[in-house]
């Protein structure tokens, strides 16, 4: 008779305790950012889990930046004027977005800028040594007044695969996009990705899936997330 007893016991603890894990889930705020080089496919899976967990999204805005078409046409020209406008946009896109919304998913990160395509374009040439300079110092700034995401989650992908996307969706400012910019910000992506401290961190490698057109692949995609996510609260 004891042992019933204790046994129901622990299963009612096991229960208030499986029970406090969901509240303590659709209560607690999240926020997770989705990083990843030019056709790795961001957006389309930030769309996917915003709809799967009915969260609220935050995309990178390309098709109003007024700097994008020139930057393609003459980089060392525009590299600058692009960089501090999407440091910027990002940075007051999050600021709000945190404020209003409890859960959100986010498209491309604020680190992305300064620690890949900022570094990039000042090894390649195509950004003065003061321009980069005074762009790190604005980042570091920014970056004191915001918390790093609950996970983020890294799109690794090979080159062919980038390629291929960037064609598939035919946008027209990218046509210009040199491959050696490409591989470099790929090479730069993988070195941070390896010394990322910031917080919990998930690499799906999208070249063996398509999540975008194949909900299997997605299902895989959003179990790796599903166990993540619930690790948060352990």
């Amino acid at each position: 008779m004891q042992k019933y007893i204790f046994f129901k016991q622990y299963q009612y603890y096991e229960l208030n305790l499986y029970l406090c894990r969901l509240i303590n889930i659709k209560n607690k705020s999240m926020h997770i950012a989705i990083a990843g080089n030019i056709g790795s496919g961001k957006t389309t899976l930030t769309e996917l889990l915003a709809k799967q967990f009915k969260w609220n999204s935050m995309f990178e805005q390309d098709d109003d930046n007024p700097y994008l078409a020139n930057f393609y046409d003459d980089m060392r020209r525009w590299s600058f004027n692009l960089q501090i406008y999407f440091l910027n946009k990002r940075f007051r896109n999050l600021i709000e977005h945190r404020k209003i919304y409890n859960k959100l998913i986010q498209d491309r990160t604020l680190y992305e800028d300064a620690y890949i395509f900022a570094p990039n374009l000042h090894a390649m040439g195509l950004m003065a040594t003061k321009d980069y300079e005074t762009y790190i110092s604005l980042f570091e700034l920014l970056n004191s007044f915001i918390e790093p995401p609950d996970l983020l989650i890294y799109l690794k992908a090979s080159i062919p695969s980038l390629i291929r996307n960037i064609q598939k969706r035919g946008r027209e400012y990218e046509s210009s996009i040199r491959l050696d910019y490409i591989a470099s910000l790929n090479e730069r992506y993988d070195r941070w990705i390896e010394n990322y401290k910031e917080g919990k961190l998930l690499i799906i490698d999208i070249d063996n899936l398509d999540f975008s057109s194949n909900k299997s692949d997605l299902g895989v995609v959003i179990e790796k997330i599903n166990a993540e996510i619930n690790g948060l609260f352990q």
